[in-house]
């Protein structure tokens, strides 16, 4: 076979790689048409924003989803941002954001792939999570306190965050989760920068309130359900209740 495997790997990477530029294209485009193109009154903006950099979007791609958002670079934008709520393998409550431009077409793709859960009315599940700003950051400061970091920066809870939790935060780094307010985003990562931390996530999403218990078993078939999922073209994020 040749060195035909090491080129296979190489075009899944890149495959991978331009979904993900193209899902942050798609939300930087629904978080201008929702908020504007202000980065600084426009806390969703400015979350994707921080992700975008770190994937390595060009500023040239960065510009155009924002001006096709806001109608100011003449296209006429038609995605929706679509939220659907079920329970994968295993009564696992999750909630699935999907960007698309149409919704007829990827709502049926969505349901097929819901076929080892459960996707629909009957699996509301909004309840079971909070819906808030996530910012994840780390200092080398071993002696940082987080909790009056967490009291500084306006956030209204944290955690603590390892390399082993989140392989972005180095080994013997002082990392920590802060929860904040939705519109607190921008102003938290802000404290946090200013400050000698490095921000390495800055969004707005869900967290859950509890967390099923799984076997190792049952946690492998719900994290290749999921994985289905997050290889949709369509769907952005998806937000499991599973550690």
């Amino acid at each position: 076979m040749g060195r035909q495997w090491l080129h296979a790997k190489r075009a899944i990477v890149n495959l991978k790689k331009g979904q993900v530029v193209g899902k942050l294209v798609k939300e930087i485009t629904v978080a201008a048409k929702l908020g504007g193109g202000d980065v600084a009154a426009n806390a969703r903006l400015f979350a994707v924003l921080e992700k975008a950099r770190k994937a390595n979007v060009t500023r040239e791609a960065i510009e155009r989803a924002i001006a096709k958002g806001t109608g100011s670079g003449g296209d006429k934008i038609t995605m929706d941002h679509v939220v659907y709520e079920g329970y994968a393998p295993h009564k696992v409550p999750l909630i699935v954001e999907v960007y698309t431009d149409n919704h007829q077409r990827t709502a049926p793709e969505i349901r097929v792939l819901f076929k080892k859960g459960v996707l629909g009315a009957a699996a509301s599940n909004k309840f079971l999570f909070d819906h808030l700003g996530i910012v994840e950051a780390h200092t080398a400061d071993a002696a940082a306190d987080l909790e009056g970091a967490a009291i500084e920066a306006g956030a209204n809870d944290f955690a603590p965050l390892t390399h082993a939790q989140n392989d972005d935060i180095p080994e013997g780094a002082n990392g920590a989760r802060f929860l904040t307010d939705r519109t607190a985003v921008h102003a938290v990562s802000t404290w946090l920068k200013t400050h000698g931390w490095h921000v390495i996530t800055s969004e707005i999403g869900y967290v859950a309130k509890q967390y099923p218990e799984l076997t190792d078993e049952h946690r492998t078939e719900v994290g290749e359900f999921l994985q289905e999922l997050e290889d949709h073209d369509d769907v952005q994020r998806v937000w499991a209740a599973v550690k």
